[in-house]
Parts: structure tokens; sequence; C-alpha cells
């Protein structure tokens, strides 16, 4: 299970180092690979996923019926824009160019443990949606039965 917040920086070759505490659990867990792709529902933000938790999102996702536009959407996001990234002996990975120019992931960034997956965020957009508060008529019934 993935949970924090780390401070990232990425080198002027777009590598990323995994954190200290997340890098045997990477290594044996994940089997070193992860698979990067688009949240499609954030902008500013990559997921991270352990290869395994993968297959099943991507499964998942391309059993959605190709006759909605917004099925297909979701299927270009993350199954088409997918890759394999592996850490190299420094524990690096390598981010797309393109994602990272999608995202304005750029010199630094910011990494969520968020259970199953990691969440990349560029510096902006963290910090943009870390300031928003959830609203009182947001609140949804789940959330009103937490007891926080």
């Amino acid at each position: 299970m993935f949970q924090g917040e780390t401070a990232i920086t990425v080198d002027d070759k777009g590598r990323l180092a995994i954190p200290t505490a997340y890098r045997e659990l990477v290594a044996g867990e994940c089997g070193n690979r992860l698979v990067i792709t688009y949240n499609p529902f954030e902008q500013g933000c990559l997921w991270l996923f352990p290869h395994a938790e993968w297959e099943q999102v991507r499964d998942q996702v391309n059993a959605l019926p190709k006759v909605k536009k917004v099925h297909r959407d979701m299927q270009m996001k993350i199954v088409g824009a997918a890759a394999v990234v592996e850490p190299d002996g420094a524990a690096r990975i390598l981010l797309p160019a393109s994602q990272r120019a999608t995202t304005g992931i750029e010199k630094k960034a910011v990494l969520l443990g968020m259970g199953n997956k990691f969440e990349l965020w560029s510096e902006q957009a963290h910090l943009a949606k870390i300031r928003q508060t959830i609203g009182e008529d947001e609140i949804s019934d789940d959330m009103a039965d937490l007891r926080l």
C-alpha cells in the first residue's frame, strides 16, 4: 500500500527517483515495473500503477463498450497513453516527454501514495488542488458517514 506525500525533483532528462521509502516495495511487490498513464479526471496529474494492478485496470477500461465516446476517450487517456517504466540502478524512472509536457510536470513535482497506485502531480496543479476545500454542499452520503 502506498501512502504519503513526497516532493520530487525531475532531472533535465525527465527522470525522477523513487523515494527511498518505496524502493523495496516497488522492487519486490511490483516486480520493479510500474505503468505510467494520464489521470483522466484531473489536469496536471499522472497515475503510476504497479504492473499487476495495472493489468486489472487496463482490462476493466478496455471492457467498456467502444460505442460511447466517453469510453473511447477514457481508453485513449488511460490505456493508449500507458508506458511501462522500470527503475534504473539509481532507482530512477524516465517519464515520457509527452506526458510531462501535457501535465506540466517540470523540475518540481509531488508524488502521492494513494493506496493501490501513485499520483504524480505538477507542483502547480498539486498546490492548486490541495488549497481547495470541500464545501458542505459537496459532501456525499458516503462522506457524511466518515468519522473524521
